[in-house]
């Protein structure tokens, strides 16, 4: 059986692979970015599969990435690879400055061929300051970050129970996680999930 990897390294390399969709590429969700890879490196090992950083540029379907090590990317996007931006998106919506986090496949040349794409993904947790129909003022090791509600992309889990679009049963006080999408050069995230423990 052909793997996810063996399909996007064929596509890449021209062999004729059929171009299959996004969604069978892997998950669209920001849960998978930081769900554990099955092949994980050694401790302390970079994982070569996996860049992260913020686009300096773009030319064609490749992204110039800037990591946090000071270490150059270039990330290519295909057919194939599945995009995040507080949602799945095409390839249009990548903006230089904005943070990513892509999985893929290491070509010969050093290029990472991007199995999936997460831009400006962010996953923290803190306590509810305020909270409004619009927005959750969360502190977050101190700092006040603003979470903004977008409507019907915005959902709230409760325990155990399925996503919700009703954030009211939020309080003040409470300790919760938010996965959404960074605003570039701000403390404001747009809400992809709020995760509640009750």
């Amino acid at each position: 059986m052909t793997t996810r990897r063996q399909m996007l390294k064929s596509a890449l390399l021209g062999s004729g692979a059929t171009v299959v969709a996004a969604t069978a590429m892997g998950s669209l969700g920001p849960e998978a970015a930081f769900a554990a890879a099955p092949d994980q490196p050694e401790p302390g090992v970079l994982d070569p599969d996996f860049a992260e950083g913020r686009i300096r540029s773009i030319k064609d379907n490749t992204l110039m990435v800037l990591g946090s090590n000071m270490v150059f990317h270039q990330i290519r996007v295909v057919d194939g690879t599945s995009l995040w931006k507080l949602g799945p998106v095409g390839f249009d919506q990548a903006r230089p400055g904005d943070g990513l986090y892509a999985r893929g496949v290491r070509m010969p040349d050093g290029m990472l061929a991007a199995e999936s794409v997460w831009l400006n993904i962010v996953n923290i947790k803190g306590h509810v300051r305020n909270i409004t129909n619009e927005k959750i003022h969360l502190d977050h090791n101190g700092k006040d970050v603003l979470c903004h509600v977008v409507p019907g992309r915005s959902v709230a889990v409760h325990s155990d129970a399925p996503p919700s679009a009703d954030l009211s049963l939020l309080r003040v006080g409470q300790h919760v996680q938010i996965m959404g999408a960074w605003r570039p050069d701000t403390n404001e995230v747009d809400i992809a999930t709020v995760f509640s423990p009750h």
